[in-house]
């Protein structure tokens, strides 16, 4: 059997420091609760002396929350471990959190203390603390930068004192992986008492170590990790619960640990505590960012078609998410586009996907983001000029303030290239002039409506026309990034409709739109 590793979450006490990231006691409500369905095992909801807010959040929390042990932070002072302990007194599972400082730059500059004085403070403050609260734990700050021998008397005698907790942090997030865990190794084989505490560790960000460090530490018999959702927490953050978590799930074969965390809460907890703090998890971010089950790479979209495993190392529904996405770009393969299609309702055969592919392609080249919309743009656009007698080569305009707009197309004709000028009160109407002259009519434009189809600067415009010719209603609809080749193409369409109207006696009378129902399943 796996040991356990206890998951301390601090992101309403660390997390609340990043600069901005201020939370009500509302707000923190709902992520402690958050937190309790994810079955962490402490929250640390704050440090109760810092204001009356703080204290007041702590308070609630430790109301309310009944499957989580409820840690107040205290420095090693009376009145600080007085507050904290009235603010989690009324929990089901109270916790005490002390600290001091025991590295040489700490214990000269901040404290101006001695190695003597600072011992002295830590008896006072964990006996005084544990005769309020059965659950203390001590944390020696800025641990990594302490002397190891003076490491070793501080906690033995927070041990004796009456701490069942002891947690060694990597305060400015110095250490390397390895020296961090020679640390804990040290720690747990040269302390005489150790065995009547569980080794904690608190690590953060500043070189990019805070997991590997907690990871490392847990190797070395650390059992209980403090962290944050999204890493939230002062200067560059804490190690980030959901990595720390799906490491030893997903490496438990070698790290043989296990946590009680049901990970199926992951993701929704990031996006909350993302929303409440204001602070966006980049989207390349482990486990919670939007591009951690996302595939662009055709080599890759391929493998995760065939097998997921081949490039997933985790399934997204192990953090409560539906499934992977296969992300359509410049590097996509054909194989994942067939099957996007497929997932939005198309089923098309070869001979027809090689052509919508070649204009993917194109659209890709133009885009950074290729959206779900703009497949259905681009397949509806590609189906309803599959047999058409006129087509769209090329155009330019000639636009000035006080002067008509002139418009030059390039169109195919019945086989034939035909280029035309035109000019009219605003480009668009310059453009359906010109079209008009080569096809022979002009109908009268009864609609014309343009709508942004993607939410991004280069979005496809989607522009639909619907023309009346001899007492019938045409509607043409086209999209492309520039809203005027948008508008040439679905006044075209809607012309090539005219064009088979007049050499179908057959068609169908009315509003002559081409059905593909039989392809699309939406």
């Amino acid at each position: 059997m796996p040991d356990k590793v206890l998951i301390f979450d601090t992101t309403l006490r660390d997390g609340e420091q990043s600069p901005g990231a201020s939370m009500n006691q509302e707000e923190k409500l709902s992520i402690a609760r958050l937190l309790e369905e994810l079955k962490v095992d402490i929250i640390e909801a704050g440090f109760p002396i810092a204001s009356k807010g703080d204290f007041n959040s702590v308070q609630a929390i430790a109301h309310e929350i009944k499957d989580c042990q409820i840690a107040g932070l205290a420095r090693a002072k009376h009145e600080d471990i007085e507050a904290a302990w009235n603010a989690v007194k009324k929990a089901k599972n109270p916790r005490i959190h002390t600290f001091i400082a025991t590295s040489p730059i700490h214990m000269e500059f901040k404290l101006k203390l001695t190695e003597d004085q600072v011992l002295e403070k830590i008896k006072d403050s964990v006996s005084f603390a544990r005769n309020l609260c059965p659950n203390i734990e001590w944390s020696c700050e800025d641990g990594g930068r302490s002397s190891i021998d003076f490491l070793y008397r501080c906690i033995e005698l927070a041990i004796k004192s009456g701490a069942s907790t002891i947690n060694i942090p990597d305060t400015v997030g110095y250490t390397l992986p390895f020296e961090f865990g020679e640390i804990i190794k040290k720690v747990k084989n040269n302390v005489t008492n150790i065995d009547k505490a569980i080794i904690s560790v608190h690590c953060h960000n500043d070189l990019g170590l805070a997991v590997a460090n907690s990871l490392n530490a847990v190797e070395n018999g650390a059992r209980q990790i403090e962290c944050t959702i999204n890493g939230l927490g002062e200067r560059a953050g804490n190690a980030a619960l959901e990595e720390v978590v799906m490491a030893m799930k997903v490496r438990s074969d070698l790290l043989k640990v296990q946590s009680n965390i049901n990970t199926s809460a992951i993701s929704k907890t990031s996006k909350l505590v993302s929303s409440i703090t204001g602070f966006p998890v980049q989207p390349n971010k482990a486990i919670v960012g939007a591009n951690a089950f996302a595939h662009e790479s055709g080599i890759h979209q391929d493998g995760v078609l065939k097998n997921v495993q081949t490039y997933e190392i985790m399934s997204p529904e192990t953090i409560g998410l539906k499934k992977s996405s296969l992300v359509l770009g410049k590097h996509s393969g054909k194989h994942a586009f067939k099957e996007k299609l497929k997932i939005l309702g198309y089923e098309v055969g070869d001979n027809y996907i090689n052509e919508i592919f070649e204009k993917f392609k194109l659209l890709a080249d133009k885009k950074k983001d290729v959206y779900d919309e703009d497949l259905i743009a681009l397949v509806d656009d590609t189906h309803f000029n599959k047999s058409n007698t006129l087509k769209l080569k090329n155009l330019s305009i000639m636009s000035g303030t006080n002067s008509k707009h002139v418009a030059s197309l390039e169109l195919d004709f019945k086989e034939q290239l035909k280029e035309v000028s035109g000019s009219g009160n605003g480009p668009v109407d310059a453009v359906f002039s010109c079209i008009s002259k080569v096809v022979g009519f002009s109908p009268k434009l009864v609609l014309y409506h343009i709508n942004a189809i993607t939410p991004d600067s280069d979005a496809q415009g989607e522009v639909t026309v619907k023309l009346e010719y001899l007492n019938k209603e045409f509607i043409g609809k086209a999209s492309d990034i520039d809203i005027i080749v948008a508008s040439a193409k679905s006044y075209i369409n809607a012309c090539n409709k005219i064009l088979n109207f007049e050499n179908n006696s057959n068609m169908q009378e009315g509003v002559s739109e081409i059905s593909i129902s039989n392809i699309k399943g939406i």
